[in-house]
């Protein structure tokens, strides 16, 4: 090469005439954010994860293994797009998984005749991305008009029940599971066994059942529809009184993880902090409270929720070796960063503006991880113990969107108060 010269490399599966070479990369460059800052490296990597076709618009779960994962398409969506002011794309993204929904499920992962449904908390979390949507264009009417069937349909689905013995029980709360199956998040199987087998109630899923069908409520009241608001009201009473009879323990002060029958799961884990972010809560305020302190003092590390508390023998605080102990590892102690835009959000709440130096302290401090793994962006996860060494996929959707997420709730805050 002589200076001034420039190689395009080019891969594809169709010949492409090499005069256009160069304007496809210049053209390719200036549509990026230019990596030239911290929040510019999370605002160009937001860009890496949304896949446009002619007809559909979809989120990569993170690079370079995966593909389009429904659970991680919903709890991604707002931090990749709301975050950016780009509400255009969002709805791109519901529209096109709303397409998808086969009775109450989304597909986890796979597509067409190759798709999975094997995701309890994907047709919840669709309720979360499009009350984000909501609260985003203002208008609760529209939505309702555009989305109200899939929405009965889901809500419907899950109170007759589906598949995977998911089902309402008749204290309004949501069972799920069959043995051998991992329907949450925390969906590690090795051997055909769970490792974290969570069969039951667990405890996020009725914090989002409950918030779907409050922000259904909602929607509903807008447009006037009597007859949902008929079939639906008398519900979240019974949730909520339901699930803190339930799941709550006054001298623990904290909720259990999940609950099957007579037994309960009190191990320390991050699912509970839904119960407290998300917009409709059933805890009050001192009982969010003592369960962000128990998150905070047991799971919270400088990267992100470890999925299990150091104190529990099951703790396995590094994230190493074949795929067999990995797996063992990914919930059970592994540090998850996309967790820490539900804390921060529930932390906020309580602590208002007290509360805002913590979350500053935690977006910034993963600048410096923007050179560690994945060049210019987020990792998957972490190791529970420091010094918090990255794992997994060098980049991912929902690492990326809940840092996004948390840097626009900080300034939001401080413009309002």
């Amino acid at each position: 090469m002589k200076k001034g010269e420039s190689i395009f490399f080019s891969v594809g599966l169709s010949e492409i005439n090499p005069t256009s070479c160069k304007r496809l990369f210049n053209n390719e460059v200036n549509r990026r954010q230019a990596r030239d800052s911290y929040e510019h490296c999370l605002i160009n990597s937001a860009q890496q994860f949304i896949v446009k076709s002619a007809k559909k618009t979809e989120i990569i779960a993170g690079f370079p293994w995966f593909g389009r994962w429904g659970r991680d398409t919903f709890i991604a969506l707002p931090g990749l797009t709301l975050a950016l002011d780009d509400p255009k794309t969002c709805k791109a993204v519901i529209d096109t998984m709303v397409s998808e929904l086969k009775g109450p499920l989304f597909p986890n992962i796979g597509e067409g005749n190759n798709s999975a449904y094997n995701s309890v908390d994907a047709p919840l979390w669709f309720f979360w991305a499009l009350q984000k949507y909501t609260e985003f264009i203002k208008d609760k009417e529209l939505v309702w008009k555009d989305y109200s069937k899939k929405i009965k349909v889901i809500l419907e689905g899950y109170r007759s029940g589906t598949l995977f013995n998911i089902k309402m029980l008749e204290n309004g709360l949501i069972y799920a599971g069959e043995k051998s199956k991992a329907l949450t998040w925390m969906d590690a199987v090795v051997g055909g066994i769970p490792v974290t087998p969570r069969q039951g109630m667990p405890v996020e899923i009725n914090a989002l059942w409950y918030n779907a069908i409050m922000f259904s409520l909602e929607l509903a009241k807008s447009a006037d529809d009597n007859k949902f608001i008929s079939q639906w009201e008398k519900f979240p009473e019974l949730i909520k009184t339901s699930f803190k009879n339930i799941f709550w323990d006054k001298e623990k002060a904290y909720l259990a993880d999940y609950v099957d029958g007579e037994y309960k799961d009190w191990s320390v884990r991050p699912n509970m902090v839904f119960a407290c972010s998300l917009p409709f809560s059933m805890l009050g305020e001192e009982e969010n409270k003592l369960v962000l302190d128990k998150i905070k003092s047991e799971l919270l590390t400088p990267r992100g929720l470890r999925t299990l508390s150091p104190k529990n023998p099951k703790y396995k605080g590094i994230y190493f070796g074949d795929q067999a102990t990995r797996d063992a590892a990914y919930h059970q102690g592994t540090v998850w960063p996309w967790l820490l835009g539900h804390f921060a959000e529930a932390y906020l709440k309580i602590h208002g503006k007290n509360g805002v130096d913590l979350i500053k302290s935690l977006y910034w401090g993963f600048e410096e991880t923007m050179k560690e793994h994945g060049i210019g962006s987020i990792s998957e996860v972490f190791d529970g113990d420091p010094p918090h060494k990255a794992g997994g996929s060098i980049s991912q959707a929902w690492s990326v969107a809940e840092l996004l997420r948390i840097n626009s709730m900080i300034k939001n805050y401080l413009k309002e108060k």
